[in-house]
């Protein structure tokens, strides 16, 4: 029974590790999405004309 124990307690604990780079890898990822959505928006703006109109030919 102790060595069963031992097993699963083991298991666990490299399926918490698992768990936990996966979370942290998704929050990089998110992290880095929001940081490029955030550069894009600013990138169009600058674009963009006051006071003209652009038709798309």
């Amino acid at each position: 029974m102790k060595k069963l124990k031992n097993h699963i307690e083991e298991m666990l604990a490299d399926y918490n590790d698992i768990n936990d780079n996966t979370r942290m890898q998704l929050e990089l990822i998110n992290q880095t999405l929001a940081e490029l959505q955030t550069k894009k928006k600013s990138e169009e703006k600058s674009c963009r004309r006051i006071g003209f109109i652009q038709h798309e030919e």
